[in-house]
């Protein structure tokens, strides 16, 4: 821990999914363990973001910073070690493109459903996480207010499992791609990926967290580059687009909310105070997602996570040297300006 002699800030984390992209963001919260100056109240997550964040709350618990430290690279060089074959045989291991024969294998995949092409419903994901994470104590002892969304495929809602909700069912319903994974049964209700519902769900953290600071860890590009073309780019920037409308019109409505509170001349109710003093925060890594190929979502390559983790931490570090003092103070982002 670089920074002992001062007592942590507290703040909430929102953090994306985005597949194996999800590294950039252990890179992050690998970074923001080490440096010790913030200490978390709320983690909200979806799908990868789900996972690192289930992950970091087991192993606060289990040995504090460098317990969750440790936690989250087995857990990402497990991820790394669960392919059925070898992925990255033939690709690129630094941009994390695959093998042109992978490539091709997905792109038949997409003829079948998840009963034809999976029947045993084979899911490496489901050992990895049963394996290293204690839910019953985590449901019993989190030091962390945990909020991990899921999408019922039936209705198309949110729904948004809570600390003494998680489970491994809970966990791999946020991270169920249903062109891969059969749905994810639970109640008696089929959930896919929570990434259709909210990417990641904002509110829970505005409204049922102590810390008025929220930082928001984002996947998913800002801006985009080129308008895509080919058949190819056309349905990737599709699913890019699908998966992030939702958190894009949640924190919209967040700005506008803060800004209808900050010009109303009669006293304010408890909702409208917690938004008009809630500051938010960003880590984003546009220029460096945006150059990623979709496929590279899929990659298991260690030495691709690894730089995903390197870039993640590179970015987190710089955040906090530019804008830890603002923390508790002010936004370092203008949120009305990002996404209103």
């Amino acid at each position: 821990m670089l920074f002992s002699s001062r007592k942590p800030t507290r703040i909430s984390l929102a953090l994306q999914g985005g597949g194996a992209h999800g590294a950039f963001t252990w890179g992050v919260l690998d970074a923001l363990l080490e440096d010790g100056r913030l200490e978390f109240d709320g983690l909200s997550g979806t799908s990868a973001g789900a996972m690192n964040a289930v992950v970091l709350a087991d192993g606060l618990l289990r040995g504090g910073r460098d317990g969750a430290r440790d936690a989250l690279k087995r857990f990402w060089e497990a991820v790394a070690n669960s392919a059925p074959f070898d992925l990255s045989a033939g690709a690129d291991t630094e941009t994390g493109s695959l093998a042109p024969g992978v490539r091709m294998l997905l792109h038949w995949a997409r003829q079948f459903s998840p009963s034809q092409l999976n029947p045993f419903d084979i899911n490496p994901l489901r050992d990895i996480v049963g394996a290293q994470i204690d839910f019953d104590r985590l449901r019993a002892s989190s030091p962390l207010k945990l909020f991990v969304a899921a999408t019922n495929a039936n209705t198309g809602r949110l729904r948004l499992f809570r600390t003494g909700e998680l489970s491994v069912s809970a966990l791999l319903a946020s991270a169920c791609l249903p062109s891969i994974h059969h749905a994810i049964e639970i109640d008696g209700e089929p959930y896919w990926d929570g990434g259709y519902s909210a990417n990641p769900a904002v509110f829970p953290l505005v409204y049922d967290c102590e810390a008025s600071d929220i930082l928001l860890v984002l996947l998913s590009p800002l801006l985009h580059g080129e308008t895509p073309h080919t058949a190819e780019q056309i349905r990737s920037r599709q699913m890019d687009l699908a998966f992030n409308a939702t958190f894009l019109r949640e924190m919209r409505s967040i700005a506008h909310a803060r800004e209808y509170a900050s010009r109303s001349v009669l006293p304010l109710g408890r909702l409208e105070r917690r938004l008009k003093r809630s500051r938010f925060h960003l880590i984003a890594a546009d220029e460096l997602l945006s150059q990623l190929a979709a496929e590279t979502k899929l990659t298991t390559s260690l030495s691709f996570l690894e730089m995903l983790r390197d870039r993640g931490r590179a970015h987190a570090l710089q955040w906090v040297s530019a804008h830890h003092w603002e923390i508790g103070r002010r936004s370092s982002v203008d949120i009305g300006d990002v996404f209103y």
